[in-house]
């Protein structure tokens, strides 16, 4: 897809490994499960985000910014993962830092992600649910300019046209270690939440005439919202790498069955199968993003929707760091004292 022709700093390892998940698979006794390993992109603990990163990072250097500014939620994968990105790239960062979950104690502010915000030097406020976020930061980002710093805006989750670009790239790595190993898949499954890693997926297939679901299951927001987001941004990316064609509705597909109560809101079948891919396969992942999304996947297994003789590719966003702002849900010992 011609992909150097667009702006990019190497932040990442790639590509990440693609594995058959046999012990899951026979436990579930349904479709083959194999896992797309972007926990393991190597930066600040790897996630989805790094892809993302690789784009905006180098368009924020090319414009001569010496200062990232960007947002999340408190325990925000993005959030890290920009911060490990401006180190690497010699530039500063400042985040907001909304708060969206506010019953998980008074640690969930300063352990997990945020913990490690501060190890690499980001300096970050916080703010209350609800506000338009992305407006929050441009502000800051204006005040910076105010006081002759060269800031650059990067949108909550990096997920823009040029954030995106990471997930085209992703499809096109994705297909090549399909045919590479000789596979053919029925879908992709992954959590969904800022849209940028749906909508480089779909932008990406569609750019390459490649015609497989891909299903977003959504941490957030209801299924028809996530399902406009999703489809704006991938028609947005897919204008942004110059493809012909409209990119249907109909190929965005969104489960919002395992919202919960809300966005970073713990439910009995996410630590159901976090638990089960980490006692069968060895592999950890996060509580608000990827152990939604995996949870989504078992749900869909056990409903009937992919059965044997069927492959399916879960996409792992990492944010394995977050567990330690949860660790009630996991330790005998945590969940007594809390008592």
């Amino acid at each position: 897809m011609y992909m150097s022709r667009f702006d990019r700093i190497s932040l990442g390892h790639f590509p990440t490994p693609l594995e058959r998940l046999d012990n899951l698979t026979a436990r579930l006794g349904g479709p083959e499960i194999w896992i797309k390993r972007d926990d393991c992109t190597g930066l600040a603990t790897g996630g989805n985000k790094t892809r993302k990163l690789e784009f905006l990072v180098a368009e924020a250097l090319r414009r001569g910014a010496d200062t990232i500014v960007t947002h999340g939620a408190t325990q925000s994968n993005h959030v890290r993962q920009t911060a490990a990105a401006a180190c690497r790239a010699g530039l500063g960062c400042h985040a907001l830092l909304e708060r969206r979950v506010t019953n998980m104690g008074d640690l969930y502010d300063e352990t997990g992600n945020v913990l490690l915000d501060d190890v690499f030097g980001c300096s970050y406020e916080f703010r209350p649910e609800g506000l338009d976020m992305n407006a929050e930061a441009q502000a800051a980002a204006d005040a910076l300019a105010e006081r002759g710093r060269k800031p650059y805006f990067v949108p909550g989750g990096g997920s823009n046209p040029v954030g995106a670009l990471g997930y085209v790239g992703c499809a096109d790595e994705l297909v090549r270690q399909l045919d590479l190993d000789g596979l053919r898949i029925d879908a992709i499954v992954h959590a969904t939440g800022s849209a940028g890693t749906q909508a480089g997926l779909l932008a990406g297939l569609h750019a390459m005439s490649v015609d497989l679901p891909v299903i977003g299951v959504s941490v957030r927001a209801p299924a028809e919202r996530q399902r406009a987001n999703v489809h704006r941004l991938a028609e947005a990316t897919a204008d942004h790498l110059g493809v012909r064609g409209d990119l249907p509705r109909e190929r965005v597909l969104v489960d919002d069955t395992q919202v919960g109560e809300g966005y970073g809101q713990p439910t009995d079948e996410m630590v159901d199968a976090m638990q089960l891919l980490a006692r069968e396969e060895g592999i950890l992942l996060d509580p608000v993003y990827s152990g939604k999304g995996f949870a989504g996947l078992v749900a869909m297994i056990r409903r009937g929707e992919f059965t044997k003789g069927q492959r399916v590719v879960f996409v792992h966003t990492g944010g394995s760091a977050a567990l330690f702002a949860y660790p009630h849900l996991f330790s005998d010992k945590t969940a007594a004292k809390a008592a």
